[in-house]
């Protein structure tokens, strides 16, 4: 499981419809389009445009930059100045400061410093790892809490409806609550690997092809990880359950 819960199949009763009788049935089945349409979009728009300023772009400049002779300590610094602007014009719209971001600005900062100060460029790749060890950290340690960190996620990003079901089952639900433990378990030694195999890869392959290899080393352990999830949470009921079809 992601902190993205599959919600492909909300059904309407997710969608309250105000009035009475025939009015109701009338209205039900067309209330239901336009909100999931509404809800969805934005949702899918954010997740392209993180998805451009975190990889696309990056890579774009890296590359772009070693093609026009520029060093790889160099590129490698300037690839990282579109998910650092990211952060920063997320913080400024919100008028707030994500912890979660301001330790990967501090990872970023800090490995900048220590590359440039000993001149290794692979430093720098590996400050990946960092932030990917402490994700997977954070969520493996947060099973220790009332609340684990997919749980709150998986609320915040689900529609209305199924944000409600999923918070309502993981308090009265044991089924819901073993597949949350159980994805919080793989989502986090997913991230826990990915640190591992990106250290490796920094300090061992040939240093132009690390940042493409990263990004799919970071898609094969988390759709490995989603795939190992979803097949839990549909043998189990746990995902039937939280799409209301009980």
């Amino acid at each position: 499981m992601s902190p993205y819960i599959d919600n492909t199949e909300v059904t309407n009763e997710e969608l309250p419809v105000h009035g009475t009788g025939d009015a109701n049935t009338e209205r039900r089945g067309t209330a239901a389009a336009p909100e999931r349409t509404e809800e969805s979009e934005p949702s899918t728009a954010r997740a392209w445009t993180a998805l451009a300023r975190d990889v696309a772009v990056p890579l774009a400049v890296f590359y772009g930059s070693r093609a026009a002779g520029i060093g790889q300590l160099p590129a490698l610094i300037l690839s990282g100045l579109a998910p650092l602007a990211g952060i920063l014009l997320t913080w400024a719209r919100q008028r707030r400061v994500d912890p979660t971001a301001l330790f990967v600005i501090a990872a970023m900062v800090l490995s900048v410093l220590v590359a440039m100060v000993t001149g290794d460029a692979r430093t720098l790749l590996a400050r990946e790892s960092w932030v990917t060890a402490a994700l997977g950290l954070w969520i493996l340690g947060s099973l220790a809490t009332a609340r684990p960190f997919l749980l709150d996620a998986a609320v915040k990003a689900a529609p209305a409806g199924m944000a409600h079901r999923l918070d309502r089952l993981w308090h009265s639900n044991p089924v819901v609550r073993r597949w949350m433990q159980v994805a919080s378990v793989a989502w986090g030694v997913a991230f826990l690997l990915d640190a591992l195999i990106r250290v490796v890869m920094a300090y061992t392959l040939p240093l132009d092809s690390v940042p493409t290899l990263g990004v799919v080393l970071l898609v094969v352990t988390l759709g490995l990880a989603q795939a190992v999830v979803t097949l839990h949470g549909r043998r189990n009921g746990a995902l039937a359950l939280i799409r209301g079809r009980d």
